[in-house]
């Protein structure tokens, strides 16, 4: 069991910070700063909000739900800011947060994930806190590229076709199969 553990305990560490991240930051890089904070409606984040909502959601859940840091997350402002910050901060701010939690992940034994920890009051294993945590990130990395295609008009070439098959093309990702 524990190779299984591990072997989820790596690919979610890859995957949130070699390729959630990289797509994540690759998309924002594309839109001029003006349109980092373009929502169609209210009811809509922008991609400035959803990196700052990324940020918050992987430190609370990882760094300090599981790797037990202090939780300041203030959750509703990230969604409530519209002074536009520089896309430098945000992603820096992304990536201390991925890298963290990577760090967390990387560091977890894992015989520890059925353990319990509390985040936003819940009471969770430290398999589900990862999980969620892969899932939002991969969500919202969904919504980003979308409104980054949406707004500029482009593919954005993650993704290449040879032989009839599409790979990856992502940066860090090998661009032949």
């Amino acid at each position: 069991m524990s190779d299984i553990a591990r072997a989820f305990l790596d690919h979610s560490r890859t995957f949130l910070l070699h390729e959630l991240l990289p797509r994540a930051r690759a998309a924002a890089e594309r839109l001029p700063e003006e349109e980092l904070w373009w929502r169609p409606n209210e009811a809509s984040n922008s991609v400035g909000n959803l990196l700052l909502h990324l940020a918050g959601n992987v430190r609370q859940w990882i760094v300090s739900g599981v790797g037990g840091a202090p939780d300041v997350r203030r959750r509703q402002e990230e969604f409530d800011q519209r002074e536009p910050l520089p896309l430098e901060e945000l992603l820096a701010r992304l990536t201390r947060a991925v890298e963290d939690a990577a760090a967390v992940i990387g560091s977890l034994d894992p015989a520890t994930l059925l353990e319990t920890v509390r985040v936003q009051g819940r009471s969770v294993t430290t398999m589900e806190a990862i999980y969620h945590v892969v899932e939002h990130f991969s969500m919202h990395t969904g919504q980003i590229l979308y409104i980054v295609k949406l707004r500029t008009g482009e593919d954005l070439g993650f993704y290449q076709m040879i032989d009839g098959i599409p790979r990856a093309a992502w940066p860090g990702q090998a661009r032949n199969p």
